[in-house]
């Protein structure tokens, strides 16, 4: 993962101090890309633990159209709590209600509740609406995901393959804007590579997250559609470092990476919205010493 730490190096080096609307303020840069080879191994770092268990349901999750938060919380990964939260209390103060204390809200999760057309732990239409669901202008919708994966078997040679979670006209009606806004899949040599454009990247906590993400997207949808893993490519827009992740950045850039792993998956799935969680086996991850203890998948 020398490519993740070459961004961390370039941002602390280039990088130019800005404001942020957390308030905590930000170190970054503008415009950078990273390309990871899928034959190499699986990029997941090995000189800072990664969450996998959470990367792997919130892509089920994103896969199953889903936008609540029930099903991650029932499997523990707590992710979009605070989002979800932070827009429950947007609806209830927009409907004059008064809302349940966090706790609650999110035993909750996908039971009605007194706001209007509201779920508790709805996030109303975030990535996995826009990926499965796009509305259509005659009420009907696109579903992306399944229309990406039926060209790249039919026409894999286009130039249109794409998928994108940024809808302008429902910006507003998302709990959180999207951050990695569009994806495309690009088939050449029997090999399914996928580009990604990520228009704000928490680089510290988020991009090793979304690096991991869409590198087994890739890999899930290559097996799917009969093909070998090719490339992701990570471009990003806004590369940032929040100012109180910057020791923990120079320490990241202190520690050499450990050779990457292997991702396997089950080979009998053949549907995109087949894979389970126990479809996923990491093998060969020996991550940085003083940070194996704290593995967990």
């Amino acid at each position: 993962m020398k490519q993740y730490l070459d961004l961390l190096r370039r941002i602390r080096t280039e990088g130019i101090v800005r404001g942020d609307r957390t308030g905590t303020g930000t170190q970054g840069i503008f415009g950078h890309q990273m390309r990871f080879d899928l034959a190499e191994g699986f990029p997941l770092l090995t000189t800072k633990k990664v969450f996998l268990k959470g990367v792997i349901h919130e892509l089920l999750w994103f896969l199953a159209g889903d936008t609540n938060i029930r099903y991650l919380t029932e499997h523990g990964v707590r992710i979009w709590d605070n989002d979800a939260y932070r827009h429950y209390g947007e609806r209830c103060a927009s409907a004059g209600i008064e809302p349940l204390p966090r706790e609650e809200f999110l035993a909750a999760a996908g039971q009605p509740s007194p706001v209007d057309g509201y779920r508790y732990g709805d996030l109303d239409h975030v990535y996995g609406y826009q990926w499965r669901s796009w509305p259509r202008p005659d009420g009907g919708i696109v579903d992306q995901i399944a229309d990406a994966v039926e060209l790249i078997r039919r026409n894999p040679e286009s130039r249109r393959i794409v998928v994108s979670a940024w809808n302008a006209a429902e910006i507003d009606r998302m709990a959180l804007p999207p951050c990695h806004v569009l994806f495309q899949f690009y088939v050449a040599d029997g090999r399914l590579s996928c580009q990604l454009y990520q228009r704000s990247a928490d680089t510290f906590l988020g991009v090793p997250f979304n690096i991991a993400s869409y590198a087994l997207l890739t890999m899930m949808t290559a097996q799917v559609c009969g093909l070998r893993p090719g490339e992701f490519v990570h471009t990003l827009g806004d590369a940032h470092l929040y100012l109180n992740h910057l020791a923990q950045a120079d320490e990241q850039l202190a520690r050499t990476p450990r050779p990457l792993p292997r991702m396997r998956l089950n080979p009998d799935v053949r549907s995109l919205f087949d894979f389970r969680y126990d479809d996923f086996t990491l093998e060969g991850y020996d991550p940085w010493p003083a940070i194996r203890a704290e593995m967990s998948f």
